[in-house]
């Protein structure tokens, strides 16, 4: 199996590299549009700032080819919000995969929010074997609402998507790297099951 992590220069890459080698995997990191297409599972992972790692994907041409991939594709944090119609974060256009406007945690809470956290309502084989109110990691400041596409949902300050799916795309706030034993199965589902 090809397991292809896109490299845009957004992401704490290593990590997701090191939780694939302990599931038994190696991930290749790549820019390259070809090798991206040819792959058997896709990540794509994002840590940073909204608009900056758009114009990095743009540059590359790689915002035109997430969208067309066809073979199951992960985004991952920043990722997963880049994968949304937009982004309050640095007014910003993204790839339009999922239907819904990322939005900024009022005030009312501390942000970002950082720690674990519980994921309920769990569609999809993506949480095979993954108990309702499992705890996640996370590290954000920004959420995609409850949608049509919401296959998981946290709370903070309000209720949102904490994954997201639509056809071959999926999609998870959280950093399944860093969440533990539940982050590794979640992880592996994708690699196995999806």
């Amino acid at each position: 199996m090809k397991i292809v992590i896109i490299d845009y220069g957004a992401g704490n890459i290593q990590s997701i590299i090191f939780a694939i080698k302990r599931l038994g995997y190696d991930a290749v990191l790549s820019h390259d549009a070809k090798e991206i297409q040819e792959a058997d599972k896709v990540i794509f992972p994002g840590v940073g700032e909204a608009s900056s790692a758009m114009a990095k994907l743009r540059s590359s041409g790689l915002d035109t080819i997430i969208p067309t991939l066809k073979q199951p594709v992960l985004g991952i944090c920043l990722g997963m919000q880049l994968m949304c119609r937009s982004s309050e974060e640095g007014n910003t256009e993204g790839l339009g995969i999922f239907d819904l406007d990322v939005k900024k945690f009022s005030n009312q809470v501390k942000v970002p929010q950082i720690g674990w956290n519980q994921i309920t309502d769990l569609k999809t084989d993506l949480f095979k074997g993954i108990p309702d109110k499992s705890y996640i990691y996370l590290v954000h400041s920004f959420y995609a609402p409850l949608g049509q596409e919401t296959i998981a949902s946290s709370e903070y300050g309000l209720e949102y998507s904490a994954a997201l799916q639509k056809e071959n795309f999926y999609g998870v706030q959280f950093h399944p790297e860093k969440s533990s034993d539940i982050g590794s199965t979640i992880l592996n589902n994708f690699l196995t099951v999806i």
